[in-house]
């Protein structure tokens, strides 16, 4: 009873030392993601007027939110501590940025910004007084990934006098504020979307425009928006909201005019809206998306010549020994090229299924996602080793399909294996398609990704199909272990490949570690491959110490991942890294800017840099025309990039972008790029 009474009291002394911890918590300083200051520009004399800004710094990776946030989010608010007869004015915020995050669009800050207002001092105070001004703000801060409501006391003091020197910050400030609109605009409501004419010279030049509405449930933010030129009158077109949207009789915008983040304050009333116009390109926002036939056709041709591309060779050596060998026998060529057909695109409905999930749940990843991860990369290498070795004959496996007698188990999962190894990069028609796929709803964007794993089997599926084709292919005999062999080389440099890309994603350490364990599985095929001459399965033994191996590797390996340190490329262009901020900068230079997305494991992207961007006469064209570079890495997974690639409705890489002087809408080049195809541009 004695020991149940102490028990009892320590968990009663327990329970109260938490409850303290709860009850003090709330009093401890929290140290917030974007830290808030409350800055007066200078004095002012009674019954004048003083700016005030609340400086607004989000740390690395965070973002606050304009005064209508969007989607989602949530602006400042500041409860204001003033004694009578003091005021202050609306709060006046910088032109915003576009977010959009699994389909949701925010109107955010992600550097440095201020919120300005103005504080009037009461005609009663008399020079020298010191005004105190306290006010309580809240704000929401947020990543990519979570959002953290915070809060803070805000203070300072304005002195009464005569006004002091001009203070630069708030002169930066203001300057960006934007500019209210000397003319009245006029809107109306027709066909779902919400028109508005706003009156611009025509000689200003517009590019990438948005238009923000403070006016709330209104419009669909995340839709496209569409623009349209009529001489002094530029002409807006947004589809309203998708539920119980409403239909104000007065609106209030922000209209971005450039990616430098200049803009206009609109007042819009109702009235009439000309049709018509010329249309403006926006730099930026997601094109128009073709009729769902032309997008299926479109997979189905990418899907075809991505047995042509140099990502895709590799597995090129598995098809041709399969084929070789199904000429045997009409109904065992036609049940493998059917089981294989179905191994492709079960392949590529599960990585698009997964592709789409992973975006649904917030996450920022594109097509060939799977070889921005580190222990993909590793699964992919143990692969290719064993197929490696099995081409070369140390040992026999039935499961990928290669072996002397076929089945239709076999090619499917050659199919999948196929399929896995041909997506990491994307092709010809192929970035349309897979472009609109990520915008789709999920049952046509299912359909593309099936219709791009039949255009990945096709070539199998027509020989298996077509007698006179197969008849075409060599007798089987003996060149087919030596052709086997052979083709061993390929997959071989297709482990080494990623070995090295392992190093990159991974870190050297990871890479090490790696390749030692491919070594030692390597070794335990060559032992199973001499059991298996003599006639002996490979035993509890075997697999056992196999399963021992792979266990701890699968435990160990996640912990040794290192992200390498960022290194500059050796690049002969003088190429710059991406950021959309770095973009609007030379944009703003009036210089022509191009730009390339690239990985170290897309194979594409390699050639197009060896055969047409790191290139001496590139460079001197580019240098005689002023072109600056901005290259873009996708190796990791780079959330920036690959909002980015969605806004361009590109799915994947490659993506080439080229933009002119002055100013303009981009051309998005060819993914397979001649010899000659950057001279050109920078020449003309």
């Amino acid at each position: 009873m004695l020991r149940f009474a102490k028990w009892l009291a320590g968990l009663f002394q327990l329970a109260a030392l938490m409850l303290a911890a709860l009850l003090a918590a709330p009093l401890a300083a929290r140290e917030t993601n974007i830290s808030a200051t409350l800055l007066a520009e200078g004095s002012a004399m009674p019954g004048g007027t003083v700016t005030l800004a609340i400086d607004m710094k989000p740390a690395p990776g965070w973002h606050g939110y304009w005064l209508n946030p969007g989607d989602a989010g949530q602006g400042m608010t500041l409860d204001w501590t003033l004694p009578p007869g003091r005021k202050v004015g609306a709060l006046q915020y910088p032109v915003p940025a576009t977010l959009t995050i699994a389909g949701l669009m925010n109107h955010v800050y992600k550097t440095e910004y201020a919120v300005l207002t103005s504080f009037t001092v009461p005609a009663t105070a008399r020079p020298g007084d010191v005004l105190e001004l306290t006010a309580r703000g809240r704000w929401l801060a947020c990543t990519d990934e979570i959002c953290v409501p915070e809060e803070g006391e805000l203070a300072t003091k304005v002195t009464v006098g005569q006004p002091g020197a001009a203070d630069a910050r708030f002169d930066r400030w203001r300057a960006a504020l934007p500019a209210p609109l000397g003319s009245p605009a006029r809107f109306a409501f027709s066909g779902g979307k919400l028109r508005v004419a706003i009156p611009l010279p025509a000689a200003l030049k517009v590019a990438s425009p948005h238009l923000f509405l403070s006016t709330e449930r209104v419009v669909d933010y995340a839709a496209p928006q569409a623009f349209f030129r009529q001489g002094d009158l530029l002409v807006a077109e947004l589809p309203v909201a998708k539920f119980a949207p409403e239909q104000p009789d007065a609106i209030e915008a922000v209209l971005r005019l450039n990616p430098n983040g200049d803009g206009v304050i609109i007042a819009a009333a109702p009235g009439a809206v000309p049709t018509g116009g010329e249309p403006l390109q926006v730099a930026g926002e997601a094109p128009a998306t073709p009729a769902l036939g032309w997008l299926l056709l479109a997979a189905l041709a990418g899907g075809l010549l991505l047995n042509v591309m140099p990502c895709v060779f590799p597995i090129l050596s598995l098809k041709a020994l399969s084929l070789a060998r199904a000429g045997e026998s009409q109904a065992q060529a036609r049940a493998e090229g059917l089981a294989y057909t179905a191994g492709v695109v079960v392949a590529c409905l599960a990585l698009g299924g997964l592709l789409l999930g992973l975006r649904a749940a917030g996450q920022e990843v594109g097509w060939a996602f799977q070889l921005q991860e580190p222990l993909v990369v590793a699964a992919l290498l143990l692969l290719a080793v064993a197929i490696t070795a099995n081409l070369l004959g140390l040992y026999e496996f039935m499961v990928p399909g290669f072996a002397s007698e076929g089945s239709p188990q076999g090619a499917f999962a050659t199919g999948l294996l196929a399929a896995f190894a041909a997506t990491p990069c994307t092709g010809p028609f192929m970035a349309a398609a897979m472009g609109a796929a990520l915008l789709l709803p999920v049952g046509p964007a299912l359909l593309l990704f099936g219709a791009l794993g039949l255009g990945i089997a096709l070539p199998f599926l027509a020989i298996a199909w077509v007698p006179a084709l197969r008849r075409r292919l060599p007798k089987p005999g003996p060149w087919m272990g030596r052709f086997r062999r052979w083709m061993a080389l390929p997959m071989g440099l297709t482990a080494l490949a990623l070995a090295w890309l392992a190093s990159r994603i991974g870190g050297n350490g990871f890479a090490f570690a790696l390749t030692l364990l491919a070594v030692i599985v390597v070794a335990a095929l060559v032992l199973l491959g001499r059991r298996q001459r003599h006639g002996l399965a490979a035993g509890a033994l075997w697999w056992g110490a196999l399963a021992a191996v792979l266990g701890l590797s699968a435990l160990g390996l996640p912990g040794m991942v290192r992200a390498p340190e960022a290194s500059a490329e050796a690049s002969l262009l003088d190429a710059q890294p991406f950021s959309e901020q770095a973009l609007a900068r030379v944009r703003a230079s009036g210089k022509p800017v191009f730009v390339y997305m690239t990985a170290d494991w897309c194979l594409s992207c390699k050639v197009n840099e060896r055969v047409a961007i790191e290139r001496e006469p590139t460079r001197d064209a580019f240098a005689k025309a002023g072109v600056i570079v901005l290259r873009g890495d996708w190796t990791r997974r780079d959330p920036e990039i690959t909002r980015f690639l969605t806004a361009q409705g590109a799915a994947g890489i490659p993506l080439y972008l080229w933009y002119p002087a002055g100013g303009g809408a981009p051309q998005q080049l060819p993914q397979v790029l001649g010899p000659d195809s950057l001279v050109k541009l920078a020449d003309n």
